[in-house]
């Protein structure tokens, strides 16, 4: 029997482990850096399996690394297992847990046969915190040769929004809040006695608006207000606005975030409010995916039934940012999409959550896991990709 073929028995044969810890993410929706039901199920399903655990790692209460086998060629697979407020997982995080789970329990038998050493990263807050930046600045992706993990989405793609064609797709970010200090004063008797913040963020926003046509395809603004005003007869004192920035490159968002930077400024100065940005999070890069990488993982995926018409028939790519980005700068990597069937709807939408548990996204979770392990397989067995990432580390 075929490596592959054994890597996919040994995943069927976890088949139910792995669908039940799908599930109970699913159930837990904790948000970033505070998953600790989650991260506990995930890195106790791999103990269990057999995988050398540490965690608590890089300071971080629910990262941990877990790892089977010491050979030379040493692969990361990444665990997301946060959650959206109010939504749940609706990007389908307890998908991403379990596959990368999947992938390494099928690798392990075979890790002394390939020469492999498999790690995976729980890695916490991919939902704008930035967990993976963490573990890069720690040092946890240090000797490691190629780092993988997929993304469930509404179709296929082994390259999709991470292709060389359109890698600008996956796009650079920053998020932060903006704060207007003013005045609070009776809206009715003295109006003139106040310092309107919300006048402030008011005139930023038809800043952005006028800005937003000005900028080129990939530069992106969302907004939200967070806090503004407490009752409307009284003139707001204190408002708070939730900030991101998105561009193709990292270098191209440093600018786009000065242009932005100049509209809030233009709030302040022209009511005389003060104002303060804060970063959340770490900034998330673009992303470069490993061409070779991704030739393998298509040809595994394509062995178990799966097309990709996001690649095939020059479908719209959609645009999404990730820390798994930074990653790509630092280790060869993919992030390649899983699709489920969702009746049209999207992430981050409620009914997407509800698709991420049904038969047909438990089956794509098996499928998904199965097709990254065979990636590695398909990878230790090839001689000149594995000499090319072992000189590039």
């Amino acid at each position: 029997m075929s490596a592959l073929d054994r890597v996919a028995n040994e995943i069927d044969a976890h088949r139910e482990s792995l669908v039940a810890l799908s599930h109970y993410v699913h159930a837990h929706p904790e948000l970033g850096y505070e998953e600790f039901k989650s991260s506990a199920a995930v890195a106790t399903c791999l103990e269990s399996a057999g995988f050398a655990l540490e965690r608590g790692i890089a300071d971080l209460d629910t990262a941990f690394r877990a790892t089977v086998g010491s050979g030379s060629l040493r692969i990361v697979f990444c665990a997301e297992f946060d959650a959206l407020p109010d939504v749940g997982h609706a990007c389908g995080h307890n998908i991403i847990a379990a596959s990368s789970v999947g992938a390494a329990i099928g690798l392990a038998p075979l890790v002394d046969e390939l020469d492999l050493t498999v790690i995976v990263l729980g890695t916490p807050s991919e939902e704008g915190g930035g967990g993976k930046i963490d573990l890069i600045n720690a040092g946890y992706f240090e000797g490691v040769h190629a780092a993988l993990m997929l993304h469930p989405w509404p179709g296929d793609g082994p390259s999709g929004i991470f292709s060389d064609r359109d890698r600008g797709m996956c796009l650079a970010v920053d998020q932060f809040d903006v704060t207007f200090s003013g005045k609070e004063a009776h809206a009715s008797a003295a109006p003139w006695e106040g310092v309107n913040a919300l006048d402030a963020l008011t005139i930023s926003q038809v800043a952005l608006g006028l800005l937003r046509q000005q900028l080129p395809p990939g530069d992106q603004v969302h907004l939200i207000v967070i806090e503004g005003g407490s009752a409307a007869n009284i003139i707001p004192h204190h408002v708070v606005a939730r900030v991101m920035v998105r561009s193709v490159t990292i270098d191209r968002l440093q600018v786009l975030r000065q242009r932005v930077n100049h509209c809030f400024e233009a709030g302040a100065l022209a009511t005389g409010a003060s104002m303060t940005m804060d970063l959340i999070g770490h900034t998330f890069s673009h992303m470069e995916t490993d061409p070779d990488l991704v030739r393998h993982y298509r040809q595994a995926a394509e062995g178990l039934g799966r097309v990709f018409p996001l690649d095939d028939q020059g479908a719209p790519l959609p645009t999404f940012s990730t820390d798994m980005a930074n990653v790509s700068l630092v280790v060869p990597s993919i992030h390649p999409l899983l699709g489920l069937p969702t009746h049209g709807a999207v992430n981050h939408q409620p009914e997407f959550t509800a698709a991420c548990i049904t038969p047909a996204a438990d089956q794509a979770l098996i499928e998904g896991a199965t097709a990254l392990a065979q990636t590695v397989v398909l990878t230790a067995q090839d001689a000149a990709l594995v000499t090319r990432l072992k000189a590039r580390t």
